[in-house]
């Protein structure tokens, strides 16, 4: 479980594939902190440090992920939003964040806001996913507000930090981007369909 706030930017510094499999290693001074197996989020997508070298380490997805992501996209020296998994007993200060993508979005829009700016992304809205006013969002691993939500969009407002403190600052409009709905919006839609 994460909380979408967002430690360190990574670099990728090495991709490598293997068979359906793609090894890619990030240089980040979080590095020193991990241990094998452990559980870090890539843009929103969880997944198991294999290797540990300096302030370098390495991880795999598998195929299913690089169908489902962006992850597929990365190139040397793009720059990943990090987090950790959280621990027990800490502050939950996004909101409940799994690490598993649901969907890719694009970047539609963005508007400069006088200090911040928004945001505007767009999905299939086919695939049961929502959003709500007020409610939250995982937009590439970080736990966003909703300012404004249609069926297969909808906006966020980013303040200064962290458009500096994440990769915000190098999306595109057509930037892909990946999704994660908020997990009690998820299990709502679900139940509702159910009683249908």
């Amino acid at each position: 479980m994460f909380t979408g706030i967002i430690e360190d930017l990574g670099i990728i510094t090495n991709l490598r594939k293997e068979q359906d499999n793609l090894h890619l290693t990030i240089q980040s001074h979080l590095a020193s902190e991990l241990k094998i197996d452990q559980s870090v989020a890539h843009n929103g997508i969880c997944l198991t440090v294999v290797d540990i070298s300096g302030d370098n380490y390495t991880v795999t997805a598998i195929k299913e992920t690089i169908d489902k992501t962006n992850i597929g996209d990365l190139q040397i020296n793009d720059a990943v939003n990090l987090e950790r998994a959280m621990k027990l007993g800490d502050r939950l200060d996004g909101h409940i964040v799994q690490g598993h993508v649901d969907q890719i979005g694009v970047c539609e829009q963005i508007k400069e806001a006088n200090g911040s700016w928004l945001f505007t992304f767009s999905y299939n809205g086919n695939l049961g996913n929502v959003t709500i006013e007020k409610g939250s969002a995982t937009v590439n691993g970080v736990s966003l507000t909703v300012v404004n939500s249609g069926k297969t969009n909808f906006s966020v407002a980013i303040i200064p930090y962290t458009y500096e403190h994440t990769n915000f600052k190098y999306l595109k409009q057509g930037s892909k981007i990946n999704l994660e709905f908020d997990v009690l919006g998820k299990y709502i839609q679900k139940l509702y369909e159910a009683r249908q």
